[in-house]
Parts: structure tokens; C-alpha cells; sequence
């Protein structure tokens, strides 16, 4: 079947992908913004278009719970979730690693309450980062599509066996319908081999899984499991190389913009990146030689591929969408100061929060951060972080 390019809202195109991945389970709970991922894939469950189970649990903690259930006995397991979901679903998120259980969640990143919000920012999956799950980033609708593949086959991939949260930005994604190429069933599935989990559950074959450990082994299962989710960035590469080979659209762990000969980067995650390109663009038409970094692989942290693009830049500016409350500013400056603590003629790290909840991050606050960040950088005033935008 040749390629189909459609018109169809993301969570829908999300669903139709995991329909297509051939999952066998879904277990999953309602929550906003994550909604229409399930509701469509229950409707391809009951319509008979999708030949799998859909547990409708009562509640995220029992949803995570299914899905180590089910990866454990091989089956190809799927779950979504968001914000105050993934708050519920965190004890059993943490065994799904631990377990090396290839779980794919499609995290419909949202802000987490008080006071109640059901919009977007990446307070959620901050939560979580040290959960020890592969994390990726998600742009566009395109891209939402595309990693659902790639997730199964990373996750489901011997030499990796961890689960995967697929990022996307609630609402500014979900929500949004964007023209997007559908892949034919073949070509799947010559991407994402048959999944075979080795020491499976079976009553004929019995075998323990999450045994209590005592101290004399709980540190060097926790090595394991460290070492477990470094060495899967190799297989996360493998994977982006081979989907680029079936459908000619390649990704990497760091994105680039214009930033090959730019003094200046702001670094972001997510959906708003292409305003920041749109943002570069236009100061670039001013003399300004700025560019943009895209973090799309969160973990394993991609150090030495982040160490390559900010080879001589003078500054990174760096746009937060969550808050380390009490600590240095955002997270992911944080994480950029520690990737570049001693480093030879390291950029500056300069970190502005912006965009919680939703709140708009235009073209000219972009623009704004940056002309201000670049000033900041200038002065050497780049301790803490600054909140864009607040009032009062």
C-alpha cells in the first residue's frame, strides 16, 4: 500500500499507530489531555479493528499495574496517561524499569496541580525523570506518529527492554489536527520484529520476578539498571537509522536550527521549538547570530552529541517549562550546567521558565528571551533563573 498522507487530530494519529504497531494490550484510565488516545483506541477494539485486549481499569496506579502484568507474559503493551495520571501511576512507573518490562506510554505532558490546571507545561514528566525510562521528545504531529514505532522497537529490542515515554505536549499537540504521512501495515512491521520476552511468566515455566532485595543487592541493581538505560542509546540511534532508511524522515538524539554558526542558542523540548525557529529567523534577519537546540532524547541524557553542537557557542538560553521549586530554576538547566561543569570554554547556561500552563510563548517573547538572555550572558549574570513573563 503506497504511503497516505492525512488530515486527523494527533491523539487520533497516535491510537491509529498503535493499532498499527499490532499492540495486544491497552490498559489506561481517562484523563485530559490524554482522552482521545484511548477513546479511539477502545473504539478500534470494540469495532473489531484492532485485535487486542483494552482493560478499562479503575484508576492509573492499577493501569501501570496491567501493563507490568502483561509485558511480563510478552505481550506488546501500550498505556497513556497525564499530569495528576502519572502523579497516581508513579509507584508502579519506577518497578516497570526496574523490571526491564517494555511498556510504551504515550505522556501527554500537562501542568500538575494546585491550583488545578489541565494544560500543558512538563511538570509531569520532571516528576519522573529519574524513573529510569527512556524519554523522548516529540515536535510535531509527524513526529508523535513516527516514535510510536520507534518506541516499540527500542523498548521491545533484546539488548534494551525498558519502557519508553513518548513526550507530548498536551493540548498544543493532542489536540491539534496536522497533515501527516501514514506507512503501511508491511512496512511497520518489518520495522518492529515480533516480540518474544525471554523468561516470560508461564504456568509452565515458572520464573520470580520483583523479588524483595536486601541491602547486600539492592545497590547493584540499581547499577544495573543504570547501566541498562545508558547503554540503550546505541539501540535508540539504530533505531532512528532504520526508520530513516524505510521512510527517508531521520531524527536524532539533539536537533539543530540554524545553530551551526551561531554565538547564541536557545535550547528547548517539545512543541515549541519550531517558534523558536521561527523567533531565529527573524533575528537572524537583524544581524543576530542566533540558533536553536532541540533536546529530543531526555534519557539516556545524549551528553556527547549536546557536547558536538554547542562546540564554540558563547551562550545557551535555555527555556524551562517546569520549576525544581527551591533549587536552581528549571531542570533542564540544571541538567545543562552539570553536562558542562568544567568543561573547556564552556557557553553559558542562562535559564528563563516560561510557558506554564499553557501560557503563550510567542514568536516575540522568543525573541525577547534571547536579545535579554544574550545580555545576561554578556554580564556574566546567568545564576538562578528568571520568570518569564510574571506579573507583579
Amino acid at each position: 500500500m503506497a504511503r497516505e498522507r492525512r488530515g486527523i487530530e494527533v491523539s487520533l494519529a497516535i491510537a491509529e499507530a498503535v493499532g498499527q504497531a499490532d499492540c495486544d494490550l491497552i490498559a489506561a484510565y481517562p484523563i485530559t489531555p490524554q482522552t482521545h488516545i484511548v477513546e479511539h483506541l477502545s473504539e478500534m477494539v470494540a469495532d473489531g479493528h484492532l485485535d487486542a485486549e483494552f482493560v478499562p481499569v479503575e484508576s492509573e496506579h492499577s493501569a501501570m499495574s496491567v501493563c507490568c502484568g502483561a509485558a511480563a507474559v510478552g505481550a506488546r503493551t501500550f498505556t497513556s496517561t497525564s499530569a495528576q495520571g502519572l502523579a497516581l501511576m508513579a509507584e508502579i512507573f519506577f518497578i516497570a524499569s526496574a523490571m526491564r518490562l517494555p511498556v510504551v506510554m504515550a505522556l501527554a505532558n500537562r501542568s500538575l496541580s494546585a491550583p488545578l490546571s489541565i494544560w500543558n507545561d512538563h511538570t509531569d514528566t520532571m516528576m519522573v525523570r529519574d524513573g529510569g525510562w527512556i524519554h523522548v521528545f516529540v515536535e510535531n504531529g509527524q513526529e508523535a506518529y513516527d516514535h510510536v514505532f520507534w518506541a516499540f522497537r527500542v523498548a521491545e529490542d533484546p539488548a534494551v527492554r525498558l519502557p519508553v515515554a513518548i513526550n507530548i505536549d498536551g493540548f498544543i499537540m493532542t489536540h491539534m489536527i496536522e497533515p501527516i504521512e501514514f506507512e503501511d501495515d508491511e512496512l511497520v512491521r518489518r520495522y518492529i520484529p515480533e516480540f518474544r520476552m525471554e523468561e516470560a511468566l508461564h504456568p509452565d515455566s515458572p520464573v520470580s520476578m520483583g523479588c524483595f532485595a536486601m541491602p547486600e543487592i539492592y545497590t547493584e541493581a540499581q547499577m544495573a539498571r543504570e547501566k541498562a538505560l545508558v547503554g540503550s542509546y546505541a539501540t535508540c540511534i539504530k533505531a532512528w537509522e532504520e526508520w530513516e532508511g524505510l521512510t527517508g524522515r531521520r531524527y536524532h538524539p539533539v536537533e539543530t536550527y540554524r545553530a551551526d554558526d551561531a554565538e547564541y542558542c536557545i535550547v528547548t523540548m517539545g512543541s515549541l521549538g519550531e517558534t523558536a525557529m521561527a523567533a531565529v529567523d527573524e533575528l537572524r534577519e537583524q544581524g543576530e547570530k542566533a540558533g536553536v537546540i532541540k533536546l529530543r532524547l531526555w534519557r539516556p541524557f545524549p551528553f556527547d552529541e549536546l557536547y558536538r553542537v554547542t562546540e564554540g557557542k558563547k551562550a545557551l538560553i535555555v527555556l524551562d517549562r517546569a520549576i525544581s521549586f527551591g533549587g536552581p530554576g528549571g531542570p533542564v538547566a540544571l541538567e545543562l550546567r552539570s553536562a558542562m561543569y568544567r568543561r573547556p570554554q564552556a557557553p553559558a547556561i542562562v535559564d528563563y521558565v516560561a510557558g506554564l500552563a499553557s501560557r503563550d510563548v510567542t514568536v516575540e517573547d522568543f525573541k525577547a528571551i534571547i536579545l535579554e538572555g544574550k545580555e545576561k550572558a554578556e554580564r556574566g549574570d546567568i545564576a538562578g533563573f528568571t520568570l518569564y513573563g510574571l506579573r507583579g
